[in-house]
């Protein structure tokens, strides 16, 4: 599925963290399954180039998900809380829930999830599974509970891509979504929703 991956992104640091989070890929009848892992597959391969960058590629944007306003600031430095791992975990919020979340002081050590798979993975999880993002569900819920693919999209990066914003990149997780589902053997669902 990924033949050009980085060999950071194991498959063990994977399951590793699928065992924290057993609700991934496990709710609903097997179409369901399916299509949440061909949806989770397809923003991942999105997000991280198909699973060669371990790091955003965009190092201009590095210092800018520093929100200093939060009491817990960003001591790891204004640059350190750039995108990292097959989601692009970002912004010193994140790290700071993920790590709390997990147990993990991602706060203060966000290179972890550029060092360790199943912190790398873990972070991807912990996003997919918990956070709304610029939407009103969890991308997981977005599937389990109907919404469609294209809820995933505005969970993980709406405010840059949903409401006829950057419509190329929109297309780009649609096409990666139906040749994953296509891969899984389940078809992708109602074509209005896959699209946000």
């Amino acid at each position: 599925m990924f033949p050009n991956r980085n060999s950071f992104y194991s498959y063990s640091g994977l399951t590793d963290a699928m065992a924290k989070f057993p609700a991934f890929a496990g709710t609903g009848d097997e179409r369901t399954r399916k299509r949440e892992l061909a949806a989770f597959l397809a923003n991942i391969d999105h997000e991280s180039g198909g699973l060669v960058h371990v790091e955003e590629i965009n190092q201009a944007a590095w210092g800018d998900y520093c929100d200093t306003g939060q009491p817990y600031g960003c001591p790891a430095g204004q640059r350190a809380y750039h995108g990292r791992g097959p989601i692009q975990l970002s912004w010193n919020t994140n790290y700071k829930a993920a790590g709390d979340a997990l147990g993990l002081d991602l706060l203060n050590n966000p290179d972890l999830v550029k060092e360790d798979a199943s912190v790398a993975w873990q972070t991807a999880l912990w996003f997919w599974m918990t956070q709304s993002g610029a939407g009103t569900m969890t991308a997981h819920s977005a599937i389990t509970g109907g919404g469609g693919f294209g809820e995933t999209i505005r969970t993980i990066n709406g405010a840059l891509e949903c409401g006829g914003r950057n419509t190329a990149q929109v297309q780009a997780r649609v096409d990666a979504y139906e040749r994953f589902a296509a891969t899984l053997g389940v078809d992708p669902g109602d074509e209005g929703t896959l699209r946000c």
